[in-house]
């Protein structure tokens, strides 16, 4: 009985011995599988980029651009610029709302005729003077100038003063203020409405503003040659740039040309016999069109007489048609009828 007990304890002895014997190898080999496994993963890390995943609780987020490493200069330069032209462009949006200065221009013209809308057909307000400064908050398509006191004024007549603030503008005491009148609302276009205030009474002075419009000049060349050819806004238009009294050109005109029928007018579209010396007339000047005729009569007679002196009627006659005494009240005459008509 003792023999097969410890026989039994020899077995037990040895397959503790074993036991111990393989757990011993066993751990080695996991370790040092371990440190392989660790190594491998190191090396990974090593030879790729780290992934940056974008913090989406940021409010500087945005799903479409991806956040760049901070440690780039060349891409934070890149922010930045594009950070600088996006304020530059809500800078411009906000001077465009409306924000931005009034622009200060000079009258050129001797007379520049301020309107109530930007033709040349429309009601005449008040006139400013030449050297004045005016104040404008915009320029409209067709080349007028919007006062910031209200009204407009042909941008062909006043330059844009660089540098200048708003305190040039005058004050309504220099400008020469203009009855106002009252055009009834139709259909019809600003060239055909009629004014309800005639205007003023026309006189000897030649530099003078005589308060016609573009419907009135139009029925004072009703049932003439003058009818037809779009002469209303160049007289106007001279009226406004040299102070010439519209009453005036159309009297001259109506005089020279024989109502537009002469042979100067319908040859060489000259209106107002300018260089002719009669006979052939040879010399006598050559137009385009009958409005260019117009402007040059202006540019001419602002040059040669009023800034020489010659303001009146009876004035210019002696040099301009010193032939005819009778020229200066045929002039007149021509003016009263016209003034007439309307």
């Amino acid at each position: 009985m003792r023999k097969i007990f410890k026989q039994q304890w020899f077995v037990y002895v040895i397959c503790i011995s074993m036991l111990l014997t393989i757990g011993m190898d066993f751990l080695p080999s996991r370790v040092a599988d371990g440190q392989k496994h660790d190594k491998l993963a190191m090396s990974v890390q090593e030879s790729s980029p780290p992934v940056i995943f974008p913090n989406v609780l940021s409010p500087v987020y945005s799903p479409t651009v991806p956040h760049a490493p901070t440690s780039s200069p060349s891409l934070q330069a890149e922010a930045l610029n594009s950070e600088k032209l996006h304020m530059r462009k809500s800078m411009r949006a906000l001077n465009l709302s409306g924000t931005e200065q009034p622009r200060t221009y000079q009258v050129t013209a001797t007379y520049l005729n301020v309107r109530s809308e930007p033709t040349a057909e429309s009601r005449i307000l008040a006139v400013q003077e030449q050297g004045n400064m005016l104040q404008i908050d915009d320029v409209t398509e067709n080349g007028w100038l919007k006062l910031k006191v209200g009204g407009y004024v042909h941008s062909g007549y006043a330059k844009k003063i660089e540098g200048q603030t708003s305190t040039l503008l005058p004050d309504s005491a220099t400008m020469t203020k203009r009855p106002a009148r009252t055009i009834p609302k139709t259909s019809v276009k600003p060239a055909a409405k009629r004014s309800s205030a005639k205007p003023s009474a026309p006189s000897s002075s030649i530099r003078s503003v005589s308060g016609l419009e573009a419907s009135h000049i139009k029925e004072i060349f009703r049932g003439t040659a003058l009818e037809g050819h779009e002469l209303e806004e160049a007289v106007l238009e001279i009226e406004d740039k040299y102070g010439i009294n519209a009453y005036f050109t159309i009297a001259v005109m109506k005089l020279e040309s024989g109502n537009g029928r002469s042979k100067l007018a319908r040859k060489k579209n000259n209106l107002f016999g300018l260089n002719a010396t009669g006979g052939s007339n040879k010399n006598a000047f050559y137009f385009d069109s009958k409005e260019d005729c117009v402007e040059k009569f202006g540019q001419l007679l602002s040059k040669n007489y009023v800034k020489k002196g010659y303001t009146t009627i009876e004035k210019v006659g002696k040099k301009y048609c010193p032939a005819n005494p009778k020229w200066p009240s045929l002039v007149k005459g021509i003016m009263k009828i016209d003034y007439k008509k309307i």
